[in-house]
């Protein structure tokens, strides 16, 4: 039983992966690029915004401060909070923005790169748990709750049936990628539902096997490389299970004392193979360094030479 005052709600948590399809039973929308947020708005009394781990995020995002004058009943919402550039969610600015301190620098930020709050679910409303209500009928309420949306708060927009062509457009748009939930889905809180399918936008692209280094529960993690020029350069890992083809192959590879680069700390227990295999690892973004966020093994190829794996100008 959700209770408004007790203010320590986990959010329920997608539960499963998949490719884009289209089914009467689900709706779908846009997966937003941010921080999941719990938030509790009593028009009288105030907001109150906390994330997953239950850290008050009022004083780091104080331009969302007022979301409760946009409300008209005491309701507790869930959502991603973000923050724009260039017309797209940019993760690293609200996760910037989730660790600073200094009240002056949040301030000018607050400004320049304004925090937004956009809700997909409600919980609770005027006095009265709903989380056993399904999907579509909270989202009648979340319609209900909210005197008006503005850009800095409103309310996720869904598409019934047609899942393939919003991923479509989250593609051609370079966002993360969709949700698609259950029409039916109850929300239970801090459980990972099946009912929730997380379908993501990923980019792809082709390193050099350089290495591996063996890791717990039965994993490897494999060092990357990339030419500049004729100089091939240290790219990052990817985890790889150790049962499989591509294990196989990695591991019959012919072995060498050290690479062609200077590995970063962090490779001392790396065992150095031949650089003549190719790999294609997904992953969700570039870091800010170059790197890859949330990177996934996808296979390795053969009808690449590795000397074909370059460093793009755009890292």
């Amino acid at each position: 039983m959700i209770e408004f005052d007790r203010k320590q709600i986990s959010p329920m948590l997608i539960g499963a992966d998949g490719d884009a399809f289209d089914s009467p039973d689900y709706i779908y929308e846009l997966k937003w690029d941010g921080e999941r947020c719990i938030a509790y708005l009593d028009p009288m009394e105030g907001t109150e915004l906390r994330n997953k781990r239950n850290v008050k995020m009022l004083p780091k995002v104080p331009e969302l401060a007022e979301m409760h004058k946009q409300i008209r009943k005491r309701c507790i919402l869930d959502g991603e909070l973000m923050v724009m550039k260039d017309g797209k969610p940019d993760f690293y600015e609200i996760q910037k923005r989730s660790l600073m301190s200094n009240t002056f620098k949040i301030e000018l930020l607050s400004k320049q790169y304004p925090a937004n709050f956009v809700v997909f679910d409600i919980l609770y409303y005027d006095n009265r748990d709903i989380t056993l209500l399904p999907l579509v009928e909270r989202k009648q309420y979340l319609k209900k709750v909210l005197q008006m949306e503005t850009a800095r708060f409103a309310v996720s927009r869904t598409i019934p049936e047609h899942g393939l062509s919003l991923y479509q457009l989250a593609e051609q748009q370079n966002l993360e990628g969709i949700v698609a939930k259950r029409k039916d889905s109850i929300y239970i809180e801090g459980k990972r539902t099946k009912d929730w399918i997380k379908i993501k936008n990923l980019k792809d692209e082709d390193y050099v096997v350089c290495g591996y280094i063996y890791k717990d529960n039965h994993m490897i993690s494999i060092v990357l490389g990339q030419y500049d020029d004729a100089q091939l350069i240290y790219k990052g890992h990817v985890t790889l299970g150790v049962g499989g083809d591509n294990f196989r192959i990695i591991k019959s590879t012919a072995k060498i004392d050290k690479p062609a680069f200077q590995p970063p700390a962090g490779n001392e227990d790396a065992v150095w193979i031949t650089p003549s295999l190719v790999c294609t690892v997904k992953f969700m973004d570039y870091t800010s360094n170059g790197g890859m966020r949330q990177p996934v093994f996808k296979g390795l190829r053969y009808d690449k030479s590795p000397k074909d794996c370059i460093v793009k100008d755009s890292h």
